[in-house]
Order: structure tokens, then C-alpha cells, then sequence
């Protein structure tokens, strides 16, 4: 067998891939989130019914980047500080990375997995922008890279050492594979349900960041902006005017309103996280 043939049978397909089913205690929280009168009652029982998933949300939920004045000793007193999304949101980024094996490899997924998610929340109600949407597009924007990890460990994990970012990555999966982790993470997103424009956002996420194009033929694109303003703000934030003079109006959104709330939303995050560092 040739070289080229034995690159092609190694190809892999989207359907050969194990995209993780969604935990039932997910399942059952996007069915109350779904009401149009949330019961904040039973949101609490409810992640409050899983003693692990709730353990993980209130040692996250009182973490520094929360800006908590107080610890928070239970569920329903981080909904009552918090809100029901972002505590909804904590509890949906523990169980995503409840569904994959710890690996080192991973633990920087899930920490800019975490301050992004925060971030696009934010930044989307400080615009008015489908706020849950824009959550859970910046918790599972990388999720496809834990989903290509846990199907094919020993290949994946020298391209996550080698590639120096994710149009790299991409090309490299590519050319392995023949199936990419933007793919994977917008399969796993349609897989537990998530909004079209979160899917979307995750789906075309590393395009946009490089390009700094929104794709023209989705009906709305504030999600993949707003995942190209948090994406400034952590790797960049000196661009982020620069980047929300370009994005801004291609989602149809003002500039100077979109790079003012962003920059507010990081303000007050790094604001909490200095004000606990000191007491």
C-alpha cells in the first residue's frame, strides 16, 4: 500500500467520530431554560440534584473572575447573585468537560473555554445580543479539539503541541484527518441542542478571528462578532477598536457602542478579580 493510500484510509468522517451525548441533567436544564417563565426554583433543585456538577459550579462560581463579595454556599444563593444564565452557563461548561478524560493537554481548553464564555455573555447583554447564545458559543468554540483529542489521542496530541494557533491547527487537521475541530465542535453544539447562532459562531469561529470576516450568507452574525471581540480582548486588547470598526457593521451594530461595551465587560471582570486578590 502507498503512502498516499494509507493517508487516505486514515481520513476520518464525521460519522466515525463519537460526538458525546449531552448529560441528562443538561437535557432537563434547557428544557426549563426553554419556558418562557423560568422556574428558578427548579433550576436549583435541579443542579443541586447532581452533588458533583453542583460541587463544580459553586467552586467555580466563587472564583475570582465572578466578582462574588461573599462565598456563595449554595445554588440557589449563586442564581440569586449571579443571575440563572451564567450560573445555567457554569453549570453546562462542568458538564462538557465532565463528558472528556482529564488530560493536561486540555486544562488550557477549558480555562479560555471559561473566561470566554463569560466574556461573550457579557459583552452580549451589554449589547442587547442573545446573551445565552453568545455564552455557550465562547464554551464550546474549542470543544471540537476535546472531541478530536479524545477519538484519536496519540495523533492529535503532537499537532495541539506544535501548532503555533488555530488556522495552523486547521490546515493540520486537515491534511491528517480531512476533518477539522471547527467541524467537530459545531456537530457536538447541534448535537446538545444549542441556539443556530451559537452553532454557527463555534462553526466559523477560527475563520472569522483570521479573517476578520463575518460569513455573508448567515442571517445573524452578532455572535460571531461578538466571539471576534472576546477573542481581541484575550489575545490582543490593544485591537479591539480596530477590530470592532471592521466587524461592527458587517452584523450590522455600531462601532464605537460595540468596542465601548466590550471594553466595559473586560474593565469589570479584571476590576473583580483585583478587588478579591486584595482581601
Amino acid at each position: 500500500m502507498t503512502d498516499s493510500a494509507s493517508r487516505s484510509d486514515s481520513k476520518l468522517r464525521l460519522e466515525d467520530i463519537d460526538i458525546p451525548a449531552q448529560p441528562e441533567t443538561l437535557v432537563q436544564l434547557s428544557l426549563l431554560l426553554a419556558e418562557d417563565d423560568v422556574d428558578l426554583n427548579a433550576v436549583s433543585r435541579l443542579i443541586a440534584s447532581d452533588m458533583a456538577l453542583a460541587a463544580a459550579v459553586l467552586k467555580a462560581v466563587n472564583s475570582a473572575v465572578y466578582g462574588l463579595r461573599a462565598r456563595v454556599q449554595s445554588v440557589q444563593q449563586a442564581i440569586t447573585y449571579l443571575g440563572t444564565r451564567e450560573v445555567a452557563a457554569v453549570t453546562f461548561e462542568m458538564g462538557l468537560r465532565a463528558v472528556f478524560p482529564a488530560a493536561p493537554e486540555l486544562e488550557p481548553l477549558w480555562e479560555r473555554a471559561s473566561v470566554r464564555g463569560l466574556l461573550m455573555g457579557r459583552i452580549g447583554q451589554a449589547l442587547g445580543i442573545e446573551p445565552w447564545a453568545a455564552h455557550s458559543a465562547g464554551l464550546f468554540e474549542e470543544c471540537g479539539k476535546a472531541v478530536m483529542f479524545k477519538h484519536v489521542t496519540a495523533r492529535y496530541r503532537p499537532m495541539l503541541e506544535k501548532a503555533r494557533d488555530d488556522e495552523e491547527l486547521l490546515m493540520m487537521e486537515h491534511a491528517e484527518f480531512g476533518i477539522s475541530h471547527d467541524e467537530l465542535g459545531a456537530a457536538l453544539c447541534e448535537t446538545w441542542g444549542l441556539a443556530p447562532s451559537a452553532v454557527e459562531s463555534v462553526r466559523y469561529h477560527v475563520i472569522v478571528h483570521g479573517t476578520g470576516e463575518l460569513p455573508t450568507h448567515l442571517e445573524r452574525r452578532s455572535v460571531c462578532a461578538i466571539s471576534a471581540l472576546a477573542h481581541a480582548l484575550m489575545t490582543d486588547p490593544d485591537s479591539l477598536d480596530d477590530v470592532a470598526q471592521k466587524i461592527a457593521p458587517q452584523a450590522g451594530l455600531d462601532p464605537h457602542a460595540v468596542a465601548r461595551g466590550a471594553r466595559r465587560v473586560q474593565e469589570e471582570i479584571e476590576a473583580a478579580v483585583a478587588r478579591q486578590k486584595t482581601e
